[in-house]
């Protein structure tokens, strides 16, 4: 894609990048056959190629960003299906991390919007204050018929949300060290997560249950909470590099050998840790190194050659777009999975995203219900007794549509390797 960018625009690092990225770019197309939202809409604007358009535009003009690019932009789920079909290694993550700042920084958004993301902005990446805010949510969602009705649909979505029943936070995720079983075989840290910590704290538990188990000491620093992902994704640069700070600060002074992640979504940010903060001369050779500690628990798990086990359950298996475009893990989880003894089958059209992508089934609520009711409808084809998958967004929105309880991954290989069976499959398997 050739484009027009002044010498004074290219000195600036972040449009120099930008330039980089859009001259990879040859209109080829093969984008959207995999982007969900053109695959929904049919609207070029709303695939990959016609973004990269609405961006490189707006980025050259230096002016403030329109209404009509705004609208295509946050239409974006950052799902990077597009990155695993793009033949020209063309990095949408970051030109669309770049479009978002620049929306920030340049656009005033309708009044009722920007509160809006300014409270999920300041809430959701604080546990005990995510906490209390959906209790309030759940008090109200009585209320969400009233919303529907008048055409409040973030609101309604909001409130569909809500848990019908509020895990009470786990006990067993304190900050604190804790000690391997048996022989020391290393020292992880465990992110215990924003959103996660209060939704399904029991994701936390298992992963401390079988990492501990499996000889390692395990590192919960009680510091960090949110990676940064949410703002990051939100366009919001300032918050979200002081929490990526923060818990590069954290992981470094706990000198351990890899930090673990149980929500891709989240992994995909920290593994960027080292893109992010490249221009920063304090963090930038500490971020760098976060990012090489920073693995997946399935990916962790698949070095260590566990045991084949024999459990009696069919499952479906959802994999995260994060996981499989973001972090390009696709075979560990199946792996692990059937080494455990678990039947598993892929979803059909698994390459498309669920519709959750952080706080998307908010702020884009009718086009995450026809993601989700998709995405539903290939899982439920299988007729499974179980589905897997590896992400708390996914979790969240899959579980909204069926009533086939959803776990994570790690919550299946805690079971199959010692732990107690999960909750969510009583009654079930």
């Amino acid at each position: 894609m050739q484009t027009t960018f002044t010498a004074e625009q290219l000195a600036t690092p972040r449009i120099a990048e930008a330039n980089t990225i859009l001259r990879k770019c040859v209109h080829c197309g093969f984008c959207t056959a995999t982007c969900p939202t053109y695959v929904l809409l049919g609207d070029e604007l709303d695939s990959p190629r016609g973004r990269i358009y609405l961006i490189k535009n707006m980025l050259e003009s230096g002016e403030a960003a329109t209404e009509q690019t705004v609208k295509h932009v946050d239409r974006c789920l950052s799902c990077l299906s597009c990155m695993t079909t793009c033949p020209s290694g063309v990095n949408y993550m970051h030109l669309i991390d770049e479009a978002r700042a620049h929306v920030e920084e340049t656009y005033t958004r309708p009044l009722f919007e920007r509160l809006l993301r300014d409270v999920l902005a300041f809430t959701m990446p604080r546990p005990r204050l995510f906490r209390l805010s959906l209790i309030a949510a759940k008090l109200a969602s009585p209320l969400r018929p009233v919303a529907e009705s008048f055409g409040a649909t973030r609101i309604a979505a909001l409130l569909g949300l809500v848990p019908k029943t509020m895990p009470a936070p786990e006990r067993f995720g304190a900050p604190g060290t804790y000690p391997a079983m048996g022989e020391k075989k290393g020292r992880v840290a465990l992110l215990m997560g924003c959103v996660q910590s209060v939704l399904d704290p029991g994701i936390n538990a298992a992963t401390l249950r079988l990492l501990t188990r499996l000889g390692y000491e395990v590192v919960v620093s009680g510091e960090e909470t949110c990676c940064g992902s949410l703002t990051h994704h939100m366009g919001k640069e300032t918050d979200a590099l002081t929490r990526v700070r923060g818990s590069i600060d954290q992981w470094t002074d706990a000198n351990v050998d890899a930090v673990i992640i149980t929500a891709s979504g989240c992994g995909t940010t920290i593994k960027d840790y080292g893109h992010m903060l490249r221009l920063d001369p304090a963090y930038a050779e500490k971020a760098e190194a976060i990012s090489a500690k920073a693995k997946d628990v399935t990916e962790f798990l698949a070095q260590l050659d566990l045991p084949e086990t024999k459990m009696a359950l069919r499952l479906a298996y959802h994999s995260a777009c994060s996981m499989q475009h973001g972090q390009k893990i696709r075979n560990e989880p199946l792996t692990l999975l059937r080494r455990a003894g678990f039947e598993v089958m892929e979803v059909p059209e698994g390459y498309l995203c669920c519709g959750s992508a952080g706080t998307y089934n908010i702020l884009q609520p009718e086009i995450a219900t026809r993601l989700r009711d998709r995405k539903v409808a290939n899982i439920e084809s299988l007729q499974p007794q179980a589905i897997a998958t590896g992400n708390i967004g996914c979790i969240t929105q899959i579980g909204t549509g069926t009533s086939i309880p959803i776990l994570h991954t790690i919550e299946l290989l805690d079971w199959a390797y010692g732990g107690p069976k999960p909750p969510k499959l009583d009654g079930h398997a």
